[in-house]
């Protein structure tokens, strides 16, 4: 781990390649696992306040949902985390013409909706981000779905920090993540 600035940050991010790679994968991480995405106390405000303009790119089955349940719940660690579909997927996902699940909210976002992008948890995959003392731990999270996108991420040699530069960036800042990169460049 190095320490860079307060981010406890794994060597994995820089040495382990990844690109999504949604053509195979179809969007495994937003259906696969025991809950939905982890939200921060500030996201669940966030979308509370703006849900009315989100809501017009989910899909009907999901809206019904969250009207019944709400769009967020606590998992068995006692983390909020967005609600899902009886059918694993997260409320808050949709498949494209091409079988692809995507996000909702994201696509609220690129039409300018709201000013919520996703979940900073999604925008952050396959980084997981955990307290550890006053730091905050940033780790590769190996999954069998991703498998494709490791396999894509090696062929064009693209580190696991440059595929989340954005999501970096929209976490800790650019300052930051301009530091990151002369770090990564001398290892």
């Amino acid at each position: 781990m190095i320490i860079h600035g307060n981010a406890l940050v794994s060597e994995d991010l820089m040495e382990k390649h990844f690109i999504c790679d949604l053509s195979k994968c179809k969007g495994a991480c937003c259906v696969e696992g025991e809950f939905g995405a982890p939200l921060t106390r500030d996201e669940i405000t966030l979308m509370e306040k703006e849900l009315p303009d989100i809501k017009p790119y989910l899909i009907p089955e999901a809206i019904a949902e969250i009207e019944k349940r709400g769009f967020w719940e606590l998992d068995v660690d006692k983390e909020e985390v967005t609600t899902c579909l009886p059918t694993g997927e997260c409320n808050f996902s949709y498949r494209d013409e091409q079988g692809v699940l995507s996000c909702g909210i994201e696509k609220a976002w690129k039409a300018g909706a709201t000013s919520f992008r996703k979940p900073l948890s999604c925008h952050l995959y396959p980084i997981r981000v955990s307290t550890v003392g006053d730091y905050e731990a940033l780790n590769y999270h190996r999954w069998e779905v991703c498998k494709p996108a490791c396999k894509l991420g090696d062929k064009h040699k693209v580190p696991v920090y440059k595929f989340l530069k954005d999501a970096l960036i929209r976490k800790f800042g650019k300052d930051w993540y301009d530091e990151l990169e002369e770090i990564a460049g001398s290892i």
